[in-house]
């Protein structure tokens, strides 16, 4: 990486404090948080290159925090296992040195900038008040010699770049996006190690013993099976030859995305994007790269076409093959398609709210037309009325609801499709639009493993508050906002097949939980 041509568009980075004393020049440290990877990643990019340009050297700084937002053993355990796996492949590649804190970032971070004598602290971005608040606070905490500079690695364009406004739907945020994507969807430099090495290798981190503690403490919401954390793991998601998303089932993404029956038509990569463990930029890149290898591959059947053939059995193959190519390429470009509109322009429109909108998961975020008509009918005869308890056991009259819950708590991940008709029927079946949202908004981040995330809470501020949305038919409790019932569903899949199916997942859940159950018993007994 060259020292002298920065690496990062300008537009990605915002300095939130510059330092005064620009002959104090210490070392780097790059808080890292949302985006937990090495490769393709523009924050650690950007510290390179700033620590090679001051000579000095650069470790990378992580601040564990036990229960953020309310993260249990199924989202810590699977951010510490691949963290585990970045520190190793750290170590044995860019040499920089990897420091675990544990309490509050706004002590933990300036104290050690303060004790490392760092000039520079380079940190992720995320909309999220909280971490806001924690930079806010550390930029008044640490001394007046340190610069502070926020990296969006996480979208593929910037997101004070995409707008500069809280936008109203994805439509009007679209055309701002793909005005950007030939300037910020581009391949990503070659990473090195910094020229200069950190005194010392970090502090010592007992992986296996952290992990089970805190995976101890989180027990109440079990680890997962079916989703390998780690950057390896991400990669072969997206690209692998035997099951990956791009190679295996691209395809039929824009097809059966919305099918609950058929989850394998998703990308599985909700995961590795939450926890930043694969950038959004390269699946976008990849996908692409799908793209034109289609299209190269379509152009060449045509132009063998365009050959005069005499014979008729021949001729006739070779149209049929043409036919079948153009049948391909259609899919793969609108599968494409599909799925960059999914990845960043609807990823980012959720950042976009979060970001602009300081109310993004309360009532208070909503447009006026939608509170107006929330806060009409709020007080409207309901059919049932559930508790939190009784919703979160899944003991509700709708056994389609109940197996979306069920996969929810037990599988780690809901359909997105059933995403929005469980968010909505909490709004029908609780005492107000309020109690509602709150409902939704606790049982995702509890049980859902990309909860906690701004997609989350615009899925909730859709389904419930109408947010990029628009006004529907006014109804009993729903008020304007878009309505959804079993029936709807009915006309859509085979509901009585999905509740079928989830029941058999659950249960293939609840056995291995009970056989992990029994072998941690027979270790004990044994030692």
């Amino acid at each position: 990486m060259s020292s002298s041509i920065p690496p990062v568009q300008p537009g990605r980075i915002r300095i939130l404090k510059q330092g005064s004393d620009r002959n104090s020049v210490g070392p780097v440290v790059y808080w890292m948080f949302r985006d937990q990877r090495l490769r393709d990643n523009w924050a650690l990019i950007h510290a390179i290159h700033q620590a090679n340009m001051l000579q000095v050297p650069l470790a990378i700084a992580f601040n564990l925090f036990h229960q953020f937002k309310g993260a249990k053993a199924r989202h810590l355990g699977f951010m510490l296992r691949g963290l585990r796996k970045l520190h190793s492949d750290l170590l044995s590649t860019l040499e920089i040195p990897f420091f675990l804190f544990q309490g509050e970032a706004v002590d933990t971070i300036p104290d050690f900038l303060e004790e490392s004598q760092a000039s520079l602290l380079v940190t992720d971005f995320s909309p999220l008040r909280e971490v806001r608040q924690w930079k806010e606070e550390i930029c008044k905490r640490v001394t007046e010699s340190v610069s502070i500079h926020e990296v969006d690695a996480h979208n593929v364009v910037p997101i004070w770049v995409a707008s500069d406004k809280l936008e109203y739907a994805a439509r009007t945020l679209r055309g701002k996006i793909n005005k950007k994507l030939p300037e910020y969807l581009v391949d990503f430099p070659e990473l090195t190690s910094p020229i200069k090495k950190w005194d010392s290798s970090g502090n010592s981190i007992e992986w296996e013993d952290l992990i089970v503690s805190i995976v101890r403490q989180g027990a109440e919401v079990p680890e997962l099976e079916w989703c390998e954390p780690g950057e390896k793991a991400a990669l072969e998601v997206l690209m692998g030859d035997k099951s990956g998303f791009l190679k295996a089932r691209l395809k039929n993404y824009s097809s059966d995305r919305n099918n609950p029956l058929k989850p394998k038509a998703l990308s599985g990569l909700s995961p590795y994007l939450h926890f930043g463990q694969i950038s959004a930029q390269r699946c976008a890149l990849e996908a692409e790269k799908v793209r034109k290898l289609y299209t190269k591959v379509c152009d060449a059947s045509v132009h063998l076409s365009s050959f005069s053939l005499d014979l008729d059995l021949l001729s006739t193959k070779l149209s049929l093959f043409l036919c079948l190519t153009k049948f391909l390429l259609y899919y793969y470009h609108k599968a494409v398609d599909v799925f960059l509109e999914e990845l960043i322009v609807r990823r980012e429109l959720a950042d976009n709210f979060c970001f602009y909108q300081p109310h993004y998961d309360s009532l208070e975020g909503a447009w006026e037309w939608a509170r107006k008509t929330l806060m009409d009918h709020a007080s409207d005869k309901r059919e049932h009325t559930y508790t939190r308890e009784q919703l979160e056991k899944a003991q509700t009259a709708d056994p389609l609801w109940n197996a979306s819950q069920l996969e929810m708590v037990h599988y780690g991940k809901m359909h997105g499709f059933m995403r929005m008709y469980w968010a909505k029927k909490i709004l029908e079946w609780t005492s107000g639009p309020e109690e509602a949202l709150a409902t939704s908004i606790y049982l995702n981040d509890k049980y859902q493993i990309d909860g906690r995330d701004p997609n989350g809470y615009v899925g909730c501020m859709w389904s419930i508050c109408g947010v990029h949305d628009q006004g529907w038919r006014e109804r009993a409790v729903f008020g304007k906002i878009r309505y959804m019932n079993y029936a709807g569903c009915k006309r859509k899949f085979d509901v009585e097949g999905y509740i079928a199916y989830i029941k058999r997942i659950v249960g293939e859940c609840k056995k291995r939980k009970a056989e992990a159950l029994l072998n941690s018993k027979a270790k004990q007994l044994h030692t």
